[in-house]
């Protein structure tokens, strides 16, 4: 059996530090509009529902970061069931988490107001992810490799 190549092909080694490449540039761009959406005119709509489009996208590729021999649909199905627990978390509120979200890390981590139209813009930042890495792997930059 010497030579020949696994069943199963394995993740490129690269393909988690481009992804944490891609996901830093979109944690960027998030944190940009949020500071300066509003005096740069942007709607609110834009700001708001933009931030929550890159924090999704930023989600899926932070999971394909950690687990890079998952398929997309696998790390789409897990991205929205952590952002889907996200924004059912904001129904939650205790002392300390109410505290917590207070801070800018939590407003920018959970939020703080629940909005059914986040789920929507959590929906397009996945798709949003998923096209990025698909576009990183027609460039050869992210995928799968058969095993040596």
């Amino acid at each position: 059996m010497h030579g020949t190549q696994p069943d199963k092909p394995i993740a490129r080694p690269r393909t988690s530090l481009i992804r944490a490449a891609v996901a830093f540039a979109v944690i960027i761009c998030g944190l940009s509009l949020r500071w300066y959406g509003f005096p740069l005119g942007l709607p609110a709509f834009v700001v708001k529902y933009g931030g929550s489009l890159l924090w999704a996208t930023m989600v899926f590729l932070l999971v394909g970061v950690l687990l890079p021999r998952l398929t997309r649909s696998q790390l789409a199905a897990i991205a929205l069931t952590i952002a889907l627990a996200v924004e059912f978390s904001r129904l939650v509120h205790t002392p300390w988490l109410d505290a917590f979200r207070l801070t800018t890390a939590g407003a920018l981590l959970l939020g703080r107001i629940f909005s059914l139209w986040n789920l929507v813009a959590y929906a397009v930042g996945i798709a949003f992810g998923l096209w990025i890495d698909r576009l990183a792997e027609k460039r050869g930059l992210v995928g799968w490799a058969k095993a040596p």
